[in-house]
C-alpha cells in the first residue's frame, strides 16, 4: 500500500516507543494522533535535500524553549521516509526520526544506527509529531526537537554546520530491527540549521542593485566544479556603500549551487584578464589568484546578509579596483548534463554614505605549504594567530567592532573555532562551527584572535598543504567589523626554519639524507616523507610550540613596520567553558531531589 495516501487518517500514525521491564526489553506501539497544530509555526528557512528535488526541509528555531522545528516535503512518498543527524553525515551512529509502514499501518519514531547502521528504535522518544497532510504539492510531516536531550543517542543541535542524513523507503518494514541505513545509500545534505535572532535592519530608499552572475554556464557533468567568471563594474564608479547581499538562483538549480562568492580584485592591477572557465583550470590566468579581497559569501540555505544600519562596505570610489571575481561552487552528484545556470550575487548598495565604512579581514592561517595535513589522519588540528602585537600596531585606539564573520576550509575541513583572547585569557567565541555568537564583540588594541581549523584526511595516501587548490587546504574566518582600518589580513604560519629542522629530524630518523636545497620545494619536502604515526605526532608537536611568522598585513598587501619573524605562539590559560543545556539543568536539580524522603513517626514527611 502506499504510505499516508489520502485515504489515511492521522490516527493511522503512531508513536513507537521502548520499555524496559527488568531484563526484558518490550517492544509496544502505541497508536497516536497527531495533535492538532492551533498555532502552526512560520518555517524562514527551506533547502532541498536530494538533488532531483523530491525532498525538501523547512524549518524554524524557538530559543526561548531550545527546539527546533522540522517539516519535510516529500514529492511522491511510498512506504516512508528517514532523517537523520551525524558528525560527518555517516550512516552509521546517527541521530534518525522515522515514518514507516508495514504494508497495514503507519508509525512515526526516534531511532538511532549503531556502528553498522543497524536501525534500533530509541528508549527515549524526543522526536514530537505535530502534523501530517498530503496535498496536490506532496505529503508534509512537521515535527520537533530540543536542541539537546541528554540522550547519548542524539545528536546535538548546535551553530554550524550540520550533516542531514535522507533516504526514501521503497517497501513494507515489518520490523525495524531489518532496517540497515548503510545498504539504503542514503543522502548528505550540511546546512546551518540554528541562525542568529536579530532583526534586520530597513533598507534605505535610494537602494540601488548590482548582480553578479554566472553568464549562462552550462554546468559540467561532474560531481565537483568551481567555476571563475571576471565582472566588470561600470567606469569611474562613486563610492557607495555595500547595505545587503543575497543569492540570485536560476530556478532549478538549488539543489545543485553549493556556495557563491565575489571577490575584489587588487586596485593594484589596472587590466585583469577576461575569464570565464574552472578555477582549477591550467589556462585560469595567475593574475586571477590576486582577486580575493572578500565582497560576498553566500551557502546553500543562507539568508540575506545585513550591515549594521551605521555601516556598509565600500563598492567603487578611489582606491577600489573595477574588476571582481565571480566563484560559484557546483555539486552536481547525479551527473545531470546540459544545466544552464546564471546564479550569482545580488549586491544591494546606497549612494548615501553611512557613518562607518565596514572592512572584512582575513583570518587564520597563510596560504602556505609550510601548513600541512598528513595523509590518513581521523582529525589533525592546525591554528592560526593574529597576535597582540599586530592588533596593537594596527587598530586604533577605540577599537573595532565585530559583527559577522564567514569561516572557511576546503574539502578536509571539519570544523573552525574563532576566539578572541584577552590578557591570556579567552573572553568570548567570535565564530565557532558549532556556536556562532550572535552579539558584537569589541576587538581592542592588544588583543588576540585564535582560529583552530580540524581536518580529516583519512581518505587520503599523500600529505595536504595549504594553498589556493580545492584538493589543498585553507583555514580563515573572513571577520566583518567597522570602522575600517588598514588592517585587512592577520594570520601566521609556522617558522621555515623550525620546518627545515623538522624535515632534518624525520629524514634522520627515516634513514635518509636531508635536502634543504634551494631547488628542492616544501612541497617535495613533505611528499618524501614516509607518513607514520610519529611523523605526524612530531609535525602536530612543531605547530604547537614552535615560533611562528606573522603577516600583520596593510590593504596594500604591505606588512605594518615591525618585527615579524620568530614571534611566540600566544599563551591561553583559561578557555571559555560552554553553557549548560536545558535537559542538564533539569537533570542536577533531579539529582539534588534524589535523596530519600524523610518520614516521621506520626507519618507526615
Amino acid at each position: 500500500m502506499r504510505l499516508l495516501n489520502k485515504d489515511l487518517r492521522l490516527q493511522d500514525v503512531t508513536l513507537m516507543y521502548l520499555t524496559v521491564l527488568a531484563t526484558v526489553v518490550v517492544l509496544l506501539v502505541a497508536s497516536y494522533q497527531a495533535p492538532t497544530v492551533h498555532s502552526r509555526p512560520t518555517l524562514a528557512y527551506h533547502i532541498p535535500l536530494d538533488p532531483s528535488g523530491q525532498l525538501e526541509l523547512s524549518w524554524n528555531i524557538s530559543y526561548p524553549t531550545q527546539e527546533v522545528y522540522l517539516e519535510l516535503k516529500v514529492k511522491e512518498l511510498h512506504h516512508g521516509i528517514l532523517l537523520g543527524m551525524s558528525d560527518r553525515g555517516e550512516p552509521t551512529n546517527a541521530d534518525l526520526v522515522l515514518l514507516w509502514d508495514d504494508g497495514h499501518k503507519s508509525y512515526f519514531g526516534d531511532a538511532w544506527s549503531d556502528n553498522e547502521g543497524r536501525v534500533v528504535l530509541d528508549a527515549q522518544q524526543d522526536y514530537q509529531l505535530l502534523e501530517t497532510h498530503q496535498s496536490t504539492e506532496g505529503f508534509f510531516l512537521l515535527f520537533k526537537r530540543p536542541f539537546s536531550t541528554c540522550d547519548p543517542h542524539d545528536y546535538i543541535i548546535e551553530e554550524g554546520t550540520v550533516h542531514i542524513i535522507y533516504a526514501m523507503l521503497e517497501r513494507p518494514i515489518l520490523s525495524l530491527h531489518e532496517l540497515n541505513i548503510s545498504r539504503l545509500q542514503p543522502g548528505v545534505q550540511r546546512v546551518l540549521l540554528l541562525r542568529p535572532d536579530t532583526p534586520s535592519p530597513a533598507l534605505p530608499r535610494d537602494i540601488r542593485t548590482l548582480e553578479v552572475l554566472a553568464p549562462d554556464v552550462i554546468i559540467p557533468t561532474q560531481e565537483t566544479t568551481y567555476w571563475c567568471h571576471i565582472y566588470q563594474l561600470p567606469p569611474n564608479m562613486p563610492k557607495n556603500h555595500i547595505v545587503m547581499y543575497e543569492s540570485v538562483i536560476t530556478p532549478g538549480n538549488e539543489a545543485i549551487v553549493h556556495h557563491i562568492e565575489v571577490f575584489e580584485c587588487s586596485p593594484q592591477m589596472d587590466t585583469v584578464p577576461q575569464y570565464s572557465g574552472s578555477c582549477d583550470s591550467k589556462m585560469k590566468p595567475r593574475k586571477l589568484n590576486y582577486c580575493r579581497h572578500v565582497l560576498a559569501a553566500w551557502a546553500m540555505a543562507a539568508e540575506p546578509f545585513y550591515y549594521p544600519a551605521d555601516a556598509g562596505l565600500p563598492l567603487g570610489g578611489e582606491g577600489s579596483s573595477r574588476f571582481l571575481r565571480l566563484e560559484v561552487h557546483y555539486h552536481n552528484p547525479l551527473l545531470i548534463s546540459g544545466r544552464r545556470d546564471s546564479s550569482g550575487i545580488r549586491l544591494w548598495y546606497t549612494p548615501s554614505l553611512r557613518r562607518f565604512d565596514a572592512g572584512i579581514m582575513e583570518l587564520g592561517l597563510v596560504y602556505t605549504p609550510v601548513m600541512a595535513i598528513p595523509p590518513r589522519q581521523r582529525s589533525f588540528q592546525l591554528t592560526g594567530y593574529c597576535t597582540a602585537k599586530c592588533t596593537q600596531t594596527a587598530l586604533p585606539v577605540g577599537g573595532i567592532h565585530i559583527f559577522a564573520s564567514q569561516l572557511h576550509t576546503h574539502l578536509a575541513g571539519l570544523g573552525v573555532r574563532t576566539v578572541l583572547v584577552r590578557g591570556g585569557r579567552e573572553v568570548d567565541v567570535v565564530q565557532e562551527d558549532k556556536h556562532f555568537s550572535t552579539h558584537y564583540q569589541v576587538l581592542n588594541q592588544g588583543d588576540a584572535l585564535i582560529t583552530k581549523c580540524m581536518y580529516n584526511t583519512e581518505d587520503r595516501n599523500k600529505v595536504t598543504v595549504g594553498g589556493f587548490g580545492i584538493m589543498e587546504e585553507m583555514c580563515v574566518n573572513y571577520v566583518h567589523y567597522y570602522p575600517r582600518t588598514q588592517l585587512e589580513l592577520c594570520k601566521s604560519h609556522v617558522d621555515t626554519d623550525y620546518l627545515q629542522k623538522y624535515f632534518s629530524l624525520i629524514n634522520r630518523f627515516q634513514g635518509r639524507e636531508s635536502c634543504s636545497c634551494p631547488q628542492t620545494t616544501v612541497e617535495e619536502q613533505f611528499s618524501s616523507l614516509s607518513w607514520d604515526g610519529f611523523s605526524g605526532e612530531v609535525l602536530n608537536s612543531l605547530y604547537l610550540t614552535s615560533p611562528i611568522s606573522m603577516h600583520c598585513n596593510q590593504s596594500t598587501a604591505e606588512l605594518f613596520p615591525g618585527e615579524w619573524e620568530k614571534q611566540e605562539i600566544p599563551v591561553v590559560m583559561a578557555e571559555l567553558q560552554r553553557a549548560p543545556y536545558p535537559c542538564e539543568l533539569s537533570r542536577r536539580a533531579s539529582s539534588q531531589n534524589d535523596n530519600p524522603t524523610e518520614v516521621r513517626s506520626d507519618g507526615s514527611v
